[in-house]
C-alpha cells in the first residue's frame, strides 16, 4: 500500500520551493488524489507546482510509476499475438489511432489501446468515438481483455483499474493550465501504456504551434524521458517527432474526424495523415517483428487498405463495443451541425500558413471541447475542409467550412477562422511533417 506520512501542505510546500521529492512523497500525492485524502484544490496547487518548478528525471520516473501502481495491470497473456500501442501527445485534427489500430491489428498485432478525452486545445480519442450513437468507452477492466483476446484490438478509456488516479489527474490538468508539463505528460502517458499488458509502444511526439511542446528541442526532452522510462521498465519505445504547425488533414472537430478516419481506411485519406499513418505504422510491425523492413511493413498496411480487411476491422470493432456500424457504412449518418458557413480566399496565390492553435481554440469554443470539467461534448461542430500550407488557391476558393449548432458563435467563429489563415503571391513550400525517431 502507498504510503500517506506527508501531509498535502508539505509536499506542495516543498515542490513549490523546488526541493526534490522522494519515493514516498510523490506516492503519498498519487494516492491521495486516489482515496479523497488530497482535495481538489490541494491537486491543483500540487500540478502547478510541478509545472512551475518541474521534476528531474528520478522524480518523474517514481511518478510514473506510481500512476502505474495505482491500479492493476491488463492481463494479456492468453493472447500469443505481440502486443503493441501507438500514443500521442495531442495535435490539432490529430484522428490517426482511429484508422490506424485496425490497420496494426489486420497486419496480424494485438493492439490494446487505452485512449484519453481531449485536454487543452486537443481533441481526444474518446471524444471523437462518442461520436458514434452507442459506442462503449468505459470498459471493464475484463471486457477489455476479452475485446483483445478475441479480435485483437480495442479502444477504451480507463477503467475504474487501469492507472485510476491519471483519470483523476488528467481531468484537473485540462482546467487548470498544466497540461503542457513534460513530467505530468510523461505520467500520464506511460503511467496508461505501461498497464495495458503491450509488448512495445510507439509515440507521436508532436511540436510546434498545434502542440504541448512549442519546439522540437522539447519534443525531443520529453521523447528521450519516455524512452528512458521504457528502457527502465523492460518496454521498448520509439517515438517519432512531428511538427504540428497546421491540423492533421483537412478537418477538426469530433464527428468530421471519424468521418476523415473513414476515408483513410477506404483510401482515401489526406495525404498528409496517410503519411504519418504509414510511417508510425511502420515502426509499430518493425518493432512487432512482423516486418522486417521499412517497404514491407509498408506493403502490408497498404494492403490491409486495398483488401478491405482494417475498414472491416474497424467495424468488428465498433459492433464490439455497442456502436452504430451503420454510421460507419454511411458516414453522414453521423451527428451533423445545423449550420454551415464556408470561408473563402481574398486573393489568387498560395496558402502560407493554417494556425493550428486557432482552429483548435475555434472548435473548442463552437462545442467540440470542454472548458470545465463538466461541460458536455457537441460531436458535430467543428471546422472541415482545411486547406494546408503550400495549397494553390484563386480568389473565392474555401479555404475552411465552419460548422456550429448555434448561430450566436457562427459569425465569431468565421471571423477567427478567417484570420487563422494567411496567404502569398509566390509558391510556399508543404511542411515537413516528421523530424527524427528517437529511441531507434
Amino acid at each position: 500500500m502507498l504510503t500517506r506520512t506527508f501531509t498535502p501542505a508539505l509536499v506542495i510546500a516543498r515542490k513549490r520551493d523546488g526541493c526534490l521529492l522522494s519515493k514516498e512523497e510523490i506516492e503519498s500525492f498519487v494516492y491521495g488524489a486516489i482515496d479523497g485524502t488530497w482535495e481538489s484544490y490541494q491537486l491543483s496547487a500540487m500540478l502547478m507546482a510541478i509545472t512551475l518548478k518541474g521534476m528531474t528525471e528520478s522524480e518523474t520516473t517514481e511518478l510514473t510509476l506510481a500512476v502505474l501502481q495505482s491500479g492493476k495491470r491488463v492481463d494479456l497473456s492468453r493472447s500469443k499475438k505481440f502486443k503493441i500501442d501507438k500514443h500521442s501527445t495531442g495535435g490539432v485534427g490529430d484522428k490517426i489511432s482511429i484508422h490506424l489500430a485496425p490497420m496494426i491489428a489486420a497486419c496480424g498485432a494485438a493492439v490494446p489501446m487505452i485512449s484519453g478525452r481531449g485536454l487543452s486545445h486537443t481533441g481526444g480519442t474518446l471524444d471523437k468515438l462518442d461520436s458514434i450513437y452507442g459506442f462503449k468507452t468505459n470498459l471493464s477492466l475484463i471486457e477489455f481483455e476479452h475485446q483483445v483476446e478475441k479480435i485483437g484490438i480495442c479502444i477504451s478509456g480507463q477503467t475504474s483499474e487501469i492507472a485510476p488516479v491519471d483519470k483523476v489527474l488528467y481531468a484537473l490538468r485540462d482546467v487548470t493550465a498544466t497540461v503542457e508539463c513534460i513530467p505530468l505528460i510523461c505520467a500520464s502517458i506511460l503511467g496508461k501504456k505501461l498497464a495495458e499488458g503491450i509488448d512495445a509502444l510507439v509515440l507521436d511526439v508532436k511540436f510546434g504551434r498545434g502542440a504541448f511542446m512549442p519546439s522540437v528541442e522539447k519534443a525531443r526532452v520529453l521523447a528521450t524521458l519516455m524512452v528512458d522510462i521504457g528502457k527502465l521498465t523492460g518496454k521498448p519505445i520509439r517515438a517519432l517527432l512531428t511538427s504540428m504547425e497546421q491540423p492533421l488533414g483537412h478537418s477538426v472537430g469530433n464527428a468530421l474526424e471519424v468521418a476523415e478516419s473513414i476515408l483513410c481506411l477506404k483510401g482515401k485519406g489526406p495525404d498528409d495523415i496517410m503519411e504519418l499513418t504509414y510511417a508510425l505504422g511502420e515502426h509499430m510491425l518493425l518493432m512487432a517483428g512482423i516486418a522486417s523492413t521499412a517497404s514491407e511493413a509498408r506493403a502490408k498496411l497498404e494492403a490491409t487498405i486495398t483488401s478491405g480487411t482494417a475498414f472491416s476491422l474497424f467495424k468488428e470493432l465498433v459492433k464490439e463495443q455497442g456502436g452504430d456500424v451503420r454510421m460507419i457504412e454511411s458516414p453522414h449518418l453521423l451527428p451533423q451541425a445545423k449550420y454551415n458557413q464556408s470561408i473563402l480566399s481574398p486573393v489568387d496565390g498560395f496558402v502560407k500558413a493554417v494556425d493550428p492553435l486557432s482552429i483548435a481554440l475555434v472548435a473548442l469554443d463552437l462545442g467540440a471541447g470542454r472548458h470545465r470539467i463538466e461541460d458536455r461534448i457537441d460531436p458535430a461542430v467543428g471546422v472541415g475542409s482545411i486547406a494546408k500550407i503550400g495549397q494553390a488557391i484563386s480568389q473565392g476558393s474555401v479555404v475552411a467550412v465552419v460548422y456550429a449548432n448555434d448561430t450566436s458563435k457562427l459569425k465569431d467563429a468565421v471571423d477567427r477562422i478567417s484570420n487563422a489563415f494567411s496567404y502569398s503571391k509566390e509558391s510556399v513550400a508543404k511542411v515537413r511533417l516528421i523530424e527524427e525517431v528517437v529511441g531507434l
